[in-house]
């Protein structure tokens, strides 16, 4: 039997040559990103059996990165590998799409079981979140979020100001006018009542869209 294809997504380049250096004997590793925005474009074009990704990536975050992936991909099966241990970022991720969430620190030991456990459609939730994850399970959804109410492009361009990056260059970036996104920047203070791009940045933090 062939060995599973493996897309890995993170943005520090040690950390992805030790991920690869872990998995490679026993699966394919067909390419890896180092921001959110190459690592759709690489999950639609490689369309490989799992992902690997990381919730903290410059320009789109692994959690819109998973959400632009399953839209337009829905039987995409994504993994995600973070150093947060915060109920929020698993949230997060598990409302994205995600079938599993582990912390680095435990990689060696968990990340083949987890894995393993993706791969046949099953759930893998790290051990250290206890028993808080049915609840989480259980209630993903339900609750409506102010985050879940902008849109794909209006959270790419709160990350982006998050980032500390200008109209110019989150123009640039988006391959839209200046224009385009001040009207985005207006509409998202509207939506999420704040005044200030430290208030956007702050907000973004919380919601797992930037590290801390």
């Amino acid at each position: 039997m062939k060995p599973a294809r493996l897309l890995l997504g993170d943005d520090h380049a040690l950390i992805l040559t030790g991920i690869r250096a872990l998995l490679e004997p026993y699966y394919e590793v067909v390419g890896s990103a180092g921001d959110g925005r190459s690592l759709v474009g690489a999950a639609l074009r490689l369309r490989p059996d799992l992902i690997i990704l990381d919730v903290s990536m410059p320009i789109l975050n692994g959690i819109d990165a998973a959400r632009q992936i399953k839209k337009a991909w829905p039987e995409a099966k994504l993994l995600f590998l973070s150093m947060h241990s915060n109920p929020v970022y698993l949230r997060e991720a598990l409302e994205a799409g995600g079938s599993g969430y582990l912390v680095k620190s435990a990689a060696t030991e968990e990340l083949r079981p987890a894995i393993e456990r993706v791969l046949k459609g099953q759930l893998y939730v790290a051990p250290v979140f206890g028993d808080i994850v049915q609840d989480l399970v259980t209630s993903t959804g339900r609750s409506p979020r102010a985050s879940a109410e902008l849109t794909d492009r209006q959270r790419e361009v709160l990350q982006l100001i998050a980032e500390g990056r200008s109209n110019k260059e989150i123009g640039e970036i988006l391959a839209v006018s200046v224009k385009t996104v001040e009207f985005h920047r207006g509409r998202i203070m509207a939506k999420l009542g704040v005044h200030t791009a430290a208030e956007l940045a702050a907000f973004a933090v919380r919601r797992g869209m930037v590290g801390e």
